[in-house]
Parts: C-alpha cells; structure tokens; sequence
C-alpha cells in the first residue's frame, strides 16, 4: 500500500515541475560576439547596477534584441549607442558623458565629501574654542555639598 501512496505522490508532483524553454542557439555568432562586446558598456534600466549582458529582466532581453536588431542592420557601435541615449537617456551608458547634465553624477560625490570635511574641521575648531568645564577646588567643593543634601 505505501509504495503504491508514494508511486502516486511521486507521479502527481512530476507534473509541477518542468524544465524551462530552451534558449535558441546564436543563428549568428559574429552578432551575439558583438551585441556582447556593446551590452557590457550597457545598464540594465531595470537591474539599474548590472550590465545588460547578464541581467535576466524582460526589458533587458527587449534591449538585446533591439540592439541585435541594429547590429544586423550594420549600425556602428556608436550609432546603436546614440539611439540607445537618444531613446532611454544617458542613464543607459555606464559611462555617462561629462556635459551640465550628468555633473551631479561625476562631481557630486567629491563635493559632499569635501562638505563633510568642512564641517569636520569646523566643528573641531568650534569645540576647541568652548571654555573648559573642569572645576575649580572650590566649585568643586560646592557640588559636593550639594551632593550631600
């Protein structure tokens, strides 16, 4: 009775679990060799911190085809780039371009660090300034009798 129960429980899971579609060999090894070399210098808008070369989001295979689309269409490397920045912005590139627009992106880091450094200096020099708080034998003498009552 058991290795009959088990035979059937075995059967019945077999069909929750199933293999996923393969994956359709390069029908053109020079354009998957390419589309590799150009989607690694590519984000993933959705993956946002992972080449477009690795990440598995839906959006991300749309850019491949789109960019494999391009390739046999024999656009150079920078005019799928510039269609790419033209279409989804300079957020697209890991490399983003240094114009007025991407300041932010490339100076914003080192300004804030030499924000924080300011401010450590200053607050240094701000408490170096303050008068000491150690008492006197007399103050002292004071807070402990208030200590006492």
């Amino acid at each position: 009775m058991k290795p009959l129960l088990i035979a059937c429980c075995l059967v019945a899971m077999s069909g929750l679990t199933h293999a996923g579609e393969a994956q359709p060999m390069a029908q053109d090894p020079k354009v998957e060799a390419r589309l590799l070399v150009i989607s690694e210098e590519l984000r993933c808008l959705v993956c946002q911190n992972e080449a477009l070369s690795s990440s598995h989001a839906e959006l991300a295979e749309d850019l491949r085809r789109e960019v494999r689309k391009l390739i046999r269409e024999n656009k150079t490397d920078a005019e799928i780039k510039t269609y790419l920045v033209e279409r989804y912005g300079d957020f697209v590139l890991y490399k983003p371009p240094l114009k007025p627009l991407t300041w932010p992106l490339w100076f914003g880091p080192f300004i804030l660090f030499g924000l924080a450094l300011f401010g450590l200096w200053r607050y240094l020099r701000l408490r170096k300034q303050l008068p000491s708080s150690r008492l006197d034998a007399q103050g002292r003498a004071q807070v402990e009798q208030l200590l006492k009552d």
